[in-house]
């Protein structure tokens, strides 16, 4: 009992449910080990007494960080000082890195008040003031402008509190009603001068074609974070050494303005050659995407560039780049130049190096100068390069833009675990537990933030990641944004099973979301597919925190299960047919996908089962396609199905609607098969036509099938009659 309630003082689960019907107990030692994780000693029943004791005596005038919405009511901490409670609000100042402000206003001192007199008022005293109205704030409390700031509290009795008080707007800005853009993974679209994989110039190029030739308002991408360098490195996007700064292989050398003033012609000649190479050996010869390759030529290019002197201009841009962010990217450079001479594990480099802080990193520091400052401005030459994709999507006309992807977490080995160690859970691994479609759960091997350390500092880690994505982005898209809310996590060589739930505080998760993208004037799509717990997607939705809802999920699964008419599907969504983890249309149609996964013994059924249900599925989704005209009758084209599965999408009310890019083409591969590590090329592939031979960026925008699709989802526009025609 005792350690049940010690876990729920902190936020950690002993006991789960993976159905409604269904209660699973965690076990003890997990429950022990995720709280020493947290800086908790529970090891022994007299250590669990002790801990209890000390935090149940604690008591907090105010929690670490404290939320308050614009309009709204103020929350318990703030609600319920004790009346005459002095408080005052120090808005935050203007130096913050990326802050937009401008000089901030002075504090804001306010008396705290009861809401009715407990006794009568003397004569000659102001009359009492009247209940705030629901959904207000009492009428003493000015509201402080939206921020992250200080708040100072002093009771009556003279207890004094300080914390970090986040205000924010109400809700997220929305995007365009009614909105198409496509899906891709950005290396896997190469175009004719791609360095081996697609680049920022791709993506800009695909951007102003997408916006300008066929009305489209985004291009989702996926997570550009900085990947950990390694023999091989981990070609999953979703698991990087970094996700505050970008990856500089994602580059277009060319583009950058330093290239061509490269003395050594001749070198340059050679590296475009050998790039020249690489994307042959893809198109044409049946070679996978080797991002090693890719980055060891564009290296030694940028290294070749970075010789050429700035302009005075351009040096003050990246002066100011510095300047913006900080200790942040210090950080982050400083560890790649580390990673280069003891490798890309900073568990495994020499003691004095492991802490970012200590005097051995400070000489190292020093030592590797050059190296921090050749880091620092791919950083700089990344970002502009992100920026300059946005700007292509506007001026396209694109009501988005580019939407980045946020991934969960973080390689335990990378950047952002060594410059933020404390920030993180060690020995701890981000995952799901067991459920109808995996028995044994899943381990992503992805370190968590803890959730005390968050709230000690203001969420500060977590501001400035979004700051550095927003920067550049139309939208975001957060991947499993039920972290916000909690997270699987698994002791260290345990597998998942034994696994437990940690909460977060979701109301400053989400605070600081709307607040930051608020600045950024983006919106945000949560990817909510699987399981998640009751009242999150409202609570998601309430802060306008787009869903996303694939078409072969979308079955009335409190009813009779079947596929849902498209004007039941919810409004504030992204609807699409697929995503990157799933199979391509075009392979769900044919059920290519069932027989890849036994060709790889991934199954756990015969082959003729899983095809027999999987013709079943598909089956009640073309019937309800041809039952509302959308599927012309008898017609068993599969790229006719396709546009009708597109017609469909775009008949619901979903704000916005993605189009998987491989679709366009008819590409059968899916670009990650969840299950496999090496069986499969996870990753790798380049975009590619129905037979598997791959397609550019230029074959791609050419395409009849393309623009056969793009015309399901064009808006229809109202017919004008030419001069001297009458309409009929």
């Amino acid at each position: 009992m005792g350690l049940s309630r010690l876990a729920a003082l902190h936020g950690v689960a002993t006991s789960y449910s993976p159905s409604p019907d269904v209660t699973v107990s965690v076990p003890d030692d997990t429950v022990i080990a995720v709280l020493a994780a947290l800086g908790v000693d529970a090891g022994t029943p007299a250590d669990v007494r002790k801990c209890l004791a000390a935090a149940e005596s604690r008591s907090r005038l105010l929690p670490p960080t404290v939320v308050v919405w614009a309009g709204e009511p103020l929350p318990p901490a703030l609600a319920g000082l004790p009346p005459g409670s002095t408080v005052t609000v120090e808005p935050e100042p203007s130096d913050l890195p990326g802050h937009p402000a401008a000089r901030p206003p002075a504090p804001l001192s306010m008396r705290s008040r009861a809401a009715a007199p407990a006794e009568p008022v003397a004569s000659g005293e102001p009359a009492p003031e009247a209940a705030p109205a629901p959904g207000a704030a009492p009428a003493w409390w000015i509201s402080p402008p939206p921020g992250v700031h200080r708040i100072h509290v002093r009771t009556p009795d003279n207890r004094r509190a300080t914390a970090t008080l986040v205000a924010a707007p109400p809700r997220l800005p929305q995007p365009p009603e009614g909105t198409h853009g496509f899906l891709v993974q950005l290396y896997s679209l190469l175009s004719a001068r791609s360095w081996g994989m697609g680049d920022l110039g791709d993506l800009a190029d695909l951007a102003a074609w997408a916006g300008r030739s066929v009305g489209s308002g985004f291009v989702q991408v996926n997570p550009l974070h900085a990947a950990v360098p390694g023999k091989p490195t981990d070609p999953s996007p979703y698991r990087p050494s970094s996700r505050r700064f970008p990856d500089p292989v994602h580059l277009h050398v060319e583009s950058i303005p330093e290239y061509g003033h490269v003395r050594d012609r001749a070198a340059l000649d050679d590296l475009r050659q050998d790039a020249a190479a690489l994307s042959e050996a893809v198109l044409n010869k049946g070679a996978l995407i080797d991002r090693d390759a890719v980055w060891e030529l564009k290296r030694q290019a940028l290294e070749l560039v970075a010789q050429v002197p700035l302009t005075p201009g351009r040096r003050a841009d990246y002066c100011d780049f510095l300047a913006e962010q900080g200790q942040a990217l210090e950080d982050h450079a400083l560890w790649c130049a580390l990673a280069e001479v003891h490798g890309p594990d900073w568990h495994t480099w020499p003691e004095a190096l492991r802490a970012p802080r200590s005097p051995g990193t400070a000489r190292a520091r020093s030592e590797l100068l050059d190296r921090v400052d050749f880091h620092c401005r791919l950083a700089w030459l990344t970002a502009g390069q992100l920026a300059a994709a946005q700007r292509a999507a506007e001026d396209a006309g694109m009501g988005v833009g580019i939407v980045h992807d946020l991934a969960v977490g973080v390689h335990p080995a990378g950047a952002d675990t060594w410059s933020q160690q404390e920030a993180f859970a060690h020995g701890m691994s981000v995952g799901a537990p067991p459920d109808a479609f995996n028995a044994r759960g899943q381990d992503w091997g992805l370190p968590p933030w803890r959730p005390d350390v968050l709230a000690a500092t203001g969420y500060a880690a977590y501001r400035g990641l979004l700051r550095g994505l927003l920067a550049h982005a139309g939208a975001l898209r957060i991947d499993h944004v039920m972290g916000l809310f909690r997270l699987w996590w698994v002791p260290e060589g345990r597998p998942p099973t034994d696994g437990t739930y940690v909460a977060y505080d979701a109301e400053a998760m989400l605070a600081v979301l709307v607040l930051e993208a608020h600045r950024a004037g983006t919106s945000v799509v949560g990817e909510d597919l699987g399981t998640v717990a009751p009242g999150v997607r409202e609570a998601l939705a309430r802060r306008g925190v787009l869903g996303t809802s694939v078409l072969w999920f979308e079955r009335d699964w409190e009813g009779d299960g079947r596929p849902l008419a498209p004007e039941e599907w919810r409004r504030d969504c992204l609807a699409t047919a697929t995503t990157h983890d799933l199979p391509s249309t075009a392979a769900r149609l044919t059920g290519d996908h069932v027989t890849l996964r036994h060709r790889l013994g991934l199954l756990t059924r015969s082959l003729e089962e899983e095809l027999t249900a999987d013709l079943t599925d598909t089956a009640e989704w073309l019937a309800l396609l041809a039952r509302l005209r959308m599927l012309p009758e008898g017609d068993g084209d599969e790229e006719a199905a396709v546009r009708a599965v597109h017609r469909f999408l775009r008949r619901t009310p979903a704000r916005m609607t993605g189009v998987w890019l491989p679709d366009t083409v008819g590409d059968r591969r899916p670009q990650n098969l969840p299950g496999t590590w090496d069986q499969y090329p996870n990753w790798r592939l380049p975009i590619a036509d129905p037979e598997g031979h791959p397609v550019t960026l230029e074959e791609i925008t050419a395409s009849p099938r393309l623009h056969g699709l793009m015309e399901v989802l064009r808006p229809r526009k109202p017919h004008t009659a030419p001069p001297g025609e009458r309409r009929p």
